[in-house]
């Protein structure tokens, strides 16, 4: 194994296990419910169970970026372990905390100039970010420099697809991003919105399809479009989800039916305190390797 740190942040969606697992360490982001603040914390602190629940329930939810001094106070400690660091943030097109990063990795390597430290904007986010990290964490195993691994995921993070769908848009009203007649229409008419994340690491809202049985077909179509080398996929396949867990399965169930290929089974994953507070429950994400992401 490669003698470097991988690093990412909590908004990747994998569990506490996952990142223990591929010896990837992570930084928090935090949120606050009803005014109380939480660590993301991969549902340590509060599980993603309860989290929704209470958002459900009328929950008011606000999140923050990680800060410059957090970041400093984690890459220092980082240095001390005498190694060089590749740390990847969640997109740029979604927050801020990239240009942090990348501040903080300035001031830190003024006292350890010895020491490297690859800030890299995943463009992506949740499980999507994940798979990405998941990913990495495999290139650093066979040998790939912590140098070569910041190009390689550069080079590659746009062919990282992420492809979102939502069936409860209480949240997307409460975020200000469609109005309530808007809402009350897409209810009435079982709308349920079909986005993805464009070059820049947006979220785009690409479909309105009508009913959940719909959109549960139409998104693993997207992915029969988009996949590295259509229903020949060979890749890994994660999905996240906010306490929908049928819902995800049965995009799983699909996923697994329609791509025989796949290198194992499609990881199931909740999405976190950072990326809920958005979406609020009844979100499923679907994401895959394939061709670079169009605008």
């Amino acid at each position: 194994m490669a003698d470097y740190i991988l690093s990412g942040c909590s908004a990747a969606d994998l569990s506490r296990e996952h990142f223990e697992r591929i010896g990837v360490k992570y930084i928090c982001f935090h949120y606050t419910m009803d005014g109380v603040d939480y660590p993301d914390d991969l549902g340590q602190t509060l599980s993603a169970e309860a989290f929704y629940e209470r958002m459900a329930s009328g929950a008011l939810t606000k999140t923050s970026q990680i800060n410059i001094a957090e970041y400093i106070d984690y890459f220092t400690a980082l240095c001390e372990e005498g190694k060089d660091i590749v740390h990847v943030t969640l997109s740029s097109g979604i927050s801020g905390t990239y240009n942090s990063a990348c501040n903080a990795a300035l001031m830190v390597k003024e006292q350890y100039p010895e020491r490297e430290i690859y800030v890299v904007d995943s463009l992506g986010a949740s499980s999507g970010y994940g798979l990405l990290l998941d990913t990495a964490a495999a290139m650093r195993d066979k040998g790939m420099s912590a140098k070569e691994l910041a190009a390689w995921l550069e080079a590659n993070r746009l062919r990282l697809h992420h492809w979102f769908f939502s069936t409860d848009l209480t949240s997307y009203v409460r975020g200000g991003r469609i109005s309530r007649t808007a809402a009350f229409f897409g209810g009435v008419f079982e709308i349920c919105p079909l986005l993805n994340m464009d070059r820049l690491g947006r979220l785009v809202p690409r479909k309105k399809i009508r009913t959940k049985q719909n959109v549960i077909r139409e998104i693993v179509q997207c992915m029969e479009e988009n996949a590295q080398n259509g229903t020949d996929y060979d890749g890994k396949c994660f999905i996240s989800m906010s306490a929908c867990r049928e819902d995800a399965e049965e995009v799983a169930r699909l996923v697994e039916a329609r791509f025989p290929k796949l290198n194992g089974r499609v990881l199931i994953n909740n999405i976190g305190g950072l990326i809920g507070a958005h979406t609020g429950p009844g979100t499923v994400a679907l994401f895959f390797w394939g061709g670079e992401r169009a605008d």
